[in-house]
């Protein structure tokens, strides 16, 4: 669980880098603030006739957003919060210049959420694709982390074949920390995590004839020049949607799957009539809904468990998420990742119950006969998922190599099951990873297989092979053999 950081401070290689690219992001943080004074300071909106504005609309007049390097704690993208410092666009390295140069077109974008908070992302395509691409929307965790220490999973998904969108949510990274009304975000407001998800997804789906529904009617706040669309619009399958989340952010793409399923609050977004998410991933971890929505088979406790299990324990934060939760349902494949230690990271004194994980979600998707996979990565914590420097994780940075990270456990093994658990469900027979999603998800004895797994939770999943055939096992680190019927 102290691999990551004691890597980190053993390589010089990796600590020069970081100190490198953490100076270039204060400096590109700064450099937006001289351009657009309102991502910090209270000023005008620069409308034509301010008077009659405040009159009509009051609380535009003032940019109350909040912004500071303190109030967003990872707004610099500086510090520990530089993440894995050879995935940015001036780093050396196949993951950096390479990439972005050879690889992918990535597009900054800032986009409005349906309070009029700017949220700030950007679009990743490969370079080279042709035809329409399945798309991903990353949804942050809360309170550290931020839309780089992600990049792994968008750099991953590229190469795979995906388009994807990465923010950061209202309250976090650089995004606005409040609305121009003084709306919360973050833990304060854990809803900007699953309905500020939806603004993020229709901004994802938008194009020309489609425009992102809230630039029009919040644009009088700021001055700010926002995106009115998509740019990457022409390459996207509006067809084949997942999500992916971690932390509050799973909670979100949790709740957000499940909006339209049977007894479950409608579709919130505003572009679309329905639903459109096909498949999603649960970074610590998958939430199964709170009671009454799949035959009443699984009432309540769900979020108090696995905020229990992952270790927040703030009286104030738990009640925001309980309260603030709205009705959904399970409508989608879903994928659980879960880890070992949880946010408190301290000795097992003893003995978990080895089913307490697939209780958060995997029993209700199995009971509601929906494809699942729930897997608890050995030795991991919360932070293997958000790579934030210094925090407790399994390795992510065993060596640098040529201006690269190599090797690693949580990381890796996270990066692998997401990517072939979206090629499952959203692949085409003729596009990458098609014929190989089955192979990879239930080779237990390769390189990420059994090994993996941690042996004080189960893992499962029970899914079809694209063939039909069943494909289910109770217990992934025993020597289970894998179900074909």
């Amino acid at each position: 669980m102290l691999e990551a950081p004691l890597e980190q401070l053993s390589q010089p290689a990796f600590l020069q880098r970081a100190a490198v690219q953490s100076g270039t992001n204060l400096q590109s943080y700064f450099e937006r603030i001289l351009n657009d004074p309102s991502w910090l300071l209270l000023g005008l909106n620069g409308l034509d006739d301010p008077i009659q504005q405040l009159v009509s609309q009051p609380t535009s007049l003032l940019s109350l957003n909040g912004n500071t390097p303190l109030t967003s704690v990872t707004s610099t993208y500086a510090g520990p919060a530089v993440s894995d410092p050879f995935r940015f666009p001036d780093s050396p390295g196949t993951d950096g210049q390479l990439f972005y140069q050879t690889e992918a077109v990535v597009t900054p974008v800032v986009f409005f959420d349906r309070d009029c908070a700017r949220l700030t992302g950007n679009i990743w395509r490969p370079r080279n694709a042709q035809g329409k691409l399945p798309g991903i929307v990353i949804n942050n965790g809360s309170v550290q982390a931020h839309e780089p220490a992600y990049w792994w999973a968008a750099q991953a998904l590229v190469r795979a074949g995906y388009q994807v969108m990465t923010y950061d949510p209202r309250g976090q990274g650089r995004s606005d920390f409040l609305t121009p009304a003084g709306g919360t975000g973050t833990n304060i407001n854990p809803s900007v995590f699953w309905l500020g998800l939806v603004d993020a997804i229709d901004f994802f789906r938008s194009s020309p004839s489609r425009v992102a529904p809230n630039n029009q009617r919040c644009s009088l706040a700021y001055r700010t020049e926002t995106t009115a669309f998509n740019p990457e619009y022409a390459a996207l399958d509006l067809e084949r949607l997942g999500l992916a989340g971690h932390s509050l952010g799973a909670i979100g793409v949790s709740v957000v799957q499940g909006y339209g399923a049977t007894g479950a609050d409608p579709w919130p977004g505003q572009l679309d009539n329905a639903n459109p998410v096909d498949v999603i991933v649960a970074w610590d971890g998958l939430l199964r809904p709170q009671g009454g929505l799949i035959g009443g088979a699984f009432q309540g406790g769900g979020v108090g468990s696995i905020l229990n299990t992952i270790g927040v324990t703030d009286p104030l934060f738990r009640l925001a998420i309980e309260r603030g939760l709205p009705n959904f349902g399970i409508r989608v494949p879903a994928m659980s990742q879960g880890s070992d230690y949880g946010v408190i990271v301290s000795p097992f004194l003893t003995p978990p119950d080895p089913e307490q994980r697939l209780k958060l979600g995997f029993d209700a998707w199995s009971a509601a006969g929906m494809p699942v996979y729930d897997l608890t990565l050995r030795g991991s914590t919360h932070f293997d998922w958000s790579l934030i420097l210094g925090l407790p994780a399994t390795s992510w940075c065993a060596k640098v190599v040529n201006d690269h990270c190599e090797g690693g456990w949580g990381m890796p093994t996270a990066r692998y099951y997401t990517v072939a658990w979206f090629d499952r469900w959203l692949k085409k027979p003729t596009e990458l990873g098609f014929s190989s999603a089955d192979e990879k998800l239930t080779a237990l004895d390769g390189e990420f297989g059994r090994d993996r797994m941690s042996f004080r939770y189960r893992s499962a999943f029970s899914f079809k092979r694209r063939s039909g055939e069943k494909a289910a096992c109770n217990d992934i680190r025993a020597a289970c053999l894998v179900s074909k019927n």
